[in-house]
This record gives structure tokens, sequence and C-alpha cells, in this order.
């Protein structure tokens, strides 16, 4: 883990309750495709996010928070970056956390999976996986609740067309007429698609009472607990 001052370069919507927040580290960051940092607040205040960018991105840390007025351990996060950019002044982060990071040495199929924001999670696997012209089979899965939350929709479609072994497939639990994909909740779509789950690393972030259930459903379908990755297994039973 490394301890770090970051100037806040950016702060932008991406949808009406999600921003993409620019970090630029005083020093190179160091971190595995999948790890997130944590944004000190506090002595004893510190506050989690996935790290978006891939790991070759040293000098620029992307983070995607869902901040809502329900969520006011987003709202407080994003505030207190809102004052250090406003005001110029470094925020203190600490990079290179987490145990569910991509396992680059596997031969295994990949599926991702992410609800909601933890796209972030998976985007720097993703990113990283094409960066290093990974031959391996990807599945990435991404679940909203409303079609308008799929901010990157364009980005990884682009992504899975640039590689004949990775396949992007959104999926919209609240879906309007007008929606074309896959329905209801993310996991069911992955136990649609693939009837044994016992082949793949499965990498999967989202809220915890999401991954416990997936996590229970897919070891039915007969996925391997040890090859299953997701900070939240830490947090929950």
């Amino acid at each position: 883990m490394q301890t770090l001052k970051a100037n806040v370069v950016s702060i932008d919507a991406l949808t009406e309750c999600v921003f993409k927040v620019k970090l630029k580290p005083e020093h190179s960051a160091t971190f595995f495709a999948g790890q997130y940092l944590q944004l000190v607040l506090g002595e004893k205040d510190k506050r989690a996010f996935s790290i978006a960018s891939r790991p070759s991105q040293t000098d620029l840390l992307e983070l995607h928070i869902g901040a809502s007025h329900a969520d006011s351990y987003a709202m407080e996060s994003l505030a207190h970056l809102q004052k250090h950019y406003d005001n110029h002044t470094q925020v203190n982060i600490e990079v290179g956390l987490g145990h569910s990071q991509l396992r680059e040495n596997s031969d295994r199929p990949i599926i991702m999976l992410a609800g909601g924001t933890g796209f972030s999670y998976v985007k720097s696997m993703a990113d990283h996986l094409a960066e290093i012209g990974c031959t391996r089979t990807v599945f990435f899965y991404w679940g909203v609740k409303e079609h308008s939350a799929l901010y990157a929709h364009d980005e990884m479609q682009t992504w899975a067309n640039g590689h004949k072994n990775f396949t992007f497939i959104p999926v919209v639990e609240r879906a309007d007429d007008n929606w074309q994909g896959y329905r209801g909740y993310v996991h069911q779509a992955v136990m649609k698609d693939i009837m044994s789950l016992e082949p793949y690393d499965i990498y999967m972030a989202g809220r915890f009472d999401m991954i416990g259930l997936v996590r229970d459903d897919f070891i039915k379908q007969g996925a391997l607990r040890e090859h299953m990755f997701a900070d939240a297994f830490a947090f929950i039973k």
C-alpha cells in the first residue's frame, strides 16, 4: 500500500448520481488491476473506492462515485473532493488495497460481473486485459437498474468489438419497451448464458447483499469458491 497526496484534477457528472473523479498523485501510484484506494477524510475515516484506471496509468487515477442523498458515505466523500478541488489543495489517499485483483497467471476463461458503479472495478481489469493483448475468453456483464445508468456502454462495446475473445453484455433490471438487450438481474443473465461456471475465474463487484446472493447462486451452478473474487467477501458470511 502507498500513502500519497493527490490533486483533484476534475469531477464530472456521468449521470445524475454518478461522478467521474480524476486524481493526480504526487508520485507514481502502484496497484494491480482490480484493486481499490482509500480516500482519507480523517485518521479514523477512510472511504474505499475501486480504481477504474488500468495499472499503467500511474500518474492519473480515475474513480466512479455513485452519490445520492440517500448515501452519506459517497456524498461526504464527493463533498470532500469538491472542497479540495475548489481550494486547489491536495487530498490524502492510500493506494493498492484489496485482494481481488486480476489473477494474470491463470489461463482460465474469465467472467467479470458488475452491478452499478461496481463497473469501475471491472473496467480496470478489462482495460488492462486489452492493453496486454490477453487471448483468454472474457465475458463482461454489467447490470444497472435503468438504461440511462449505462454511462460507459459505447466505450465497452468498442472494447469488445476490438477483441474477438471479449464479449460485453449489458443487463437492465427495469428496462422499458425500447431496450433490446437482457432484462432482470445481471447474474441471472450469466446463469442463462453459461450452464456450468466451473471452468471460470469470476470477478464480481456491487452491493454486499447482491454479491452474497450471486456467490451462492453461482456455486449452485458449478462455480468454484477458490476461483471467485470479490472484496465484499471479507465483509459478508
